[in-house]
């Protein structure tokens, strides 16, 4: 099922989108990334809330974890992406940004045809 106006794009297959990789594409006239995390893939549009920036070309890493007693904590490799214009860093799952939650970046529902990687925009 799609969103009213939303149409189904084939961007690739999973070959092409290993664990921990991304694919820029264009759909329906945008840039969007779409990554594979852990298995689960998930798409992100290219332009960055913060300073509309080329957000999912920028580093994909973790990023600090809350701790007790001021000890440094790095964690959630590969599940956040740093916006390569400003350096803002964005959950690649739900887009949110880490630095203001209230900031996201839009995302697009990802889903397998087969072997096919399909972007609903």
């Amino acid at each position: 099922m799609t969103a009213e106006g939303a149409r189904r794009h084939v961007v690739g297959t999973l070959a092409e989108l290993p664990p921990g990789g991304r694919l820029i594409v264009e759909v329906a006239g945008r840039s969007i990334g779409v990554f594979n995390v852990g298995g689960r893939l998930h798409a992100l549009h290219n332009r960055c809330p913060h300073k509309r920036g080329a957000l999912c070309e920028g580093l994909i890493t973790g990023t600090v974890l809350p701790s007790a007693d001021r000890e440094f904590r790095y964690g959630r490799e590969g599940e956040i992406v740093r916006c390569a214009h400003h350096g803002w860093e964005f959950e690649i799952a739900t887009g949110r940004a880490l630095a203001d939650p209230r900031v996201r970046a839009r995302t697009y529902p990802v889903e397998l045809d087969g072997e096919d990687i399909v972007v609903v925009a």
